[in-house]
């Protein structure tokens, strides 16, 4: 009974290191050193096996890109950025994403879903998955937008690509389809079903 015992609490014990500690920031929470395009959607500190980062997602909006005589072209983007603490107030950048869609004369957009910013262990091994959701588009009708989800575990990337689902009728919608890349086919059988759960979250688009 006594060594029963000690086993489950050796187990809770590795449950709970293997947990990432996540803290969110504000805007003035970020160092001055600390680069970063467009306007802050998330900014999060969180420490794993690899050391103390810092994450920020940020967004352009729309923003004017160039006109001509009788049409204006408007463009937006995306970015991602995860840097590590080196010590005495120092920053390296670990990885980059960013996105975008632009040249557009129709609606345009490139924003994070507003429920898929997560930084997770899900195959509980000590290092952070860092996940974002986002979508891009340039349309004038209703119509399913580029939708993506990126992964990173440290410096390996993960992809999931494919289109937003977007109701055209009380009763139809259309869209939403997805594939994996080679990486998260190849990747622990719990990204794919995190990849896929999140995905389902925000799969619906709107205007």
């Amino acid at each position: 009974m006594k060594l029963f015992t000690i086993t489950i609490l050796l187990s809770i014990a590795q449950i709970t290191f293997a947990q990432i500690k996540v803290t969110k920031l504000s805007k003035t929470d970020i160092p001055e050193s600390i680069v970063y395009k467009g306007h802050i959607i998330d900014a999060v500190k969180y420490t794993d096996k690899t050391g103390d980062h810092i994450v920020i997602t940020t967004e352009t909006g729309i923003t004017q890109q160039k006109a001509t005589k009788d049409e204006n072209f408007r463009a937006a983007a995306l970015y991602a950025y995860d840097y590590i603490i080196i010590g005495d107030g120092k920053f390296k950048l670990s990885w980059q994403t960013n996105d975008f869609s632009s040249d557009c004369t129709l609606d345009v957009k490139a924003d994070y879903a507003s429920d898929g910013f997560a930084v997770t262990d899900v195959d509980n091994n000590g290092f952070a998955e860092v996940w974002l959701v986002y979508r891009t588009a340039c349309r004038g009708d209703i119509s399913p937008s580029v939708m993506k989800l990126i992964m990173h575990e440290g410096n390996k990337k993960y992809a999931m690509r494919g289109e937003s689902k977007v109701k055209v009728s009380e009763k139809e919608t259309i869209g939403g389809t997805y594939t994996f890349d080679a990486a998260f086919k190849t990747a622990p059988p719990t990204f794919r079903k995190y990849a896929a759960d999140t995905w389902k979250k925000n799969i619906m688009d709107t205007f």
